[in-house]
């Protein structure tokens, strides 16, 4: 069981997989019950929060002294963030922070959501409520599907 909470927390830290992969990989793939994995979720979730909020700033300066894949991927994610989302954060400000991450869809949450924070530069003392409201919407969301999904396949499959 431990081992199993474990889990959860990991898939919830994953650049890619977020919540989206640790609520249905809790729930489904490991047979646990949702409130620790909607609580486990959270919390991995927001160990990133932290690292990238308050630590981007001295990133770029490390990744420029030498040319490699991570300088070319941070730049080219954060021109098209600012090219797909500086009409947002003009028009609503940093609360957009709490859209972009709540939306459990592929390129949004919380890493894409902290590096906007840095990208529009955000301050960490806003950048991380609003990301954290952002996440907890976000496990609201994912877990409801997956309870959904998860009674209507013992319908349909009984």
């Amino acid at each position: 069981m431990p081992q199993d909470w474990l889990w959860v927390l990991l898939a919830a830290m994953t650049p890619v997989g977020e919540l989206r992969l640790a609520i249905p990989l809790g729930i489904q793939g490991l047979g646990m019950h949702w409130t620790p994995v909607l609580a486990l979720s959270l919390i991995g979730n927001m160990v990133p929060v932290f690292v990238l909020v308050l630590g981007l700033d001295r990133v770029p300066n490390l990744l420029q002294r030498f040319p490699n894949p991570v300088r070319h991927l941070l730049d080219w994610r954060s021109r098209r963030l600012r090219l797909t989302q500086s009409e947002r954060f003009r028009r609503y400000g940093p609360a957009v922070l709490v859209l972009f991450v709540a939306i459990p869809l592929p390129f949004t949450g919380a890493w894409t959501g902290s590096l906007a924070a840095w990208v529009f530069q955000v301050p960490p003392r806003t950048a991380i409520p609003l990301i954290a409201l952002g996440i907890l919407i976000a496990g609201i969301i994912v877990t409801a599907v997956t309870l959904t999904g998860a009674s209507l396949s013992g319908l349909l499959f009984q």
